[in-house]
């Protein structure tokens, strides 16, 4: 017969915390790595139109983003609350398209500067006619694949 007994002098060995700084130095390594920050603050207040056809754009990447719409409440006491024309992170007019349009196409390899494409996000409420004007400047600085951002109608 198998004999039961007390075994006091056993004690609880505690686990290894060698690895554990490993461990979290991977974690903090791959949410740097995966984390994306924001490249633009908006400055200009966008409700998206409604279209009823609707395609996801494949490389982000190689999108360059024109924003147009009425300034922020904190920004109207300085900038008013006229349509403006956001590039990056400031306010510009349609002469800076060109220039715009150049940055970023330097900022891209040779092989993808054909594939630039310029992404328009404007507010639904937006007149024509700004619009229009960037679309043309855009064309003479041969920025000919345009892209504009809408909503899905529900």
């Amino acid at each position: 017969m198998a004999k039961f007994g007390n075994n006091k002098d056993r004690s609880v060995s505690s686990f290894s915390t060698s690895s554990l700084s490993d461990i979290v130095f991977m974690l903090l390594f791959f949410f740097m790595v995966t984390t994306s920050m924001r490249e633009t603050e908006n400055k200009v207040i966008i409700k998206l139109p409604e279209a009823s056809e609707v395609i996801k754009l494949e490389r982000k990447d190689l999108a360059s983003y024109i924003n147009i719409g009425t300034p922020t409440r904190n920004l109207q006491a300085q900038y008013g609350t006229d349509s403006r024309i956001q590039l990056n992170d400031s306010f510009r007019n349609t002469d800076d398209i060109r220039d715009f349009v150049a940055a970023e196409r330097d900022a891209m390899s040779e092989v993808d500067r054909q594939y630039m494409t310029v992404v328009i996000r404007c507010d639904e409420d937006v007149y024509m006619g700004i619009v229009s004007d960037v679309k043309q400047e855009l064309r003479r600085c041969s920025a000919l694949k345009i892209m504009y951002c809408a909503r899905k109608a529900q």
